[in-house]
């Protein structure tokens, strides 16, 4: 078995990492010193161990969870893509750059990729689909699962 990069390797996380890292996932707006304060630690720890878990790459943004409806994408699915072989690393930096494609995934199984596609309504989820995904170099098949009703558990 191959071994992995520095990159890949995981990194040593006690129970302060994890209660910060705990924290930050509830809330990533949250300041300093009340995570330091619900982790029970000092404010310059609290921040040295976010600068640590920072840079070593356990933490790597800080974003906002939109909901979808509110936020006008109320046309939701996830796609699955039968991909050439080879052709994984050009075919994802092409799927980054569609703005409908929320998440991807390399995976096993039946099928090779599934993505999260939000659309604002049913049209612009099949333009997506039928026009983007479908006639990319190196997509075989695909397969939609339309999303009824989200729950996000973060």
């Amino acid at each position: 078995m191959a071994e992995l990069d520095e990159e890949q390797a995981a990194v040593p996380l006690d129970d302060v990492d994890r209660n910060i890292i705990a924290e930050l996932t509830r809330d990533g707006r949250m300041s300093v010193t009340q995570v330091a304060e619900n982790v029970h630690i000092s404010r310059a720890h609290a921040y040295t161990r976010i600068a640590r878990l920072t840079d070593e790459g356990v933490l790597t943004k800080f974003t906002a969870l939109v909901d979808p409806i509110k936020a006008g994408l109320k046309s939701s699915a996830y796609v699955t893509l039968k991909v050439r072989q080879h052709s994984w690393r050009e075919l994802r930096e092409l799927l980054r750059a569609i703005p409908e494609v929320h998440h991807i995934a390399l995976v096993g199984g039946d099928f090779d990729v599934i993505l999260l596609v939000r659309a604002v309504d049913n049209i612009d989820l099949r333009r997506v689909i039928f026009d983007q995904l479908q006639s990319m170099p190196g997509v075989l098949d695909t397969q939609t699962f339309l999303v009824f009703e989200d729950v996000d558990t973060r």
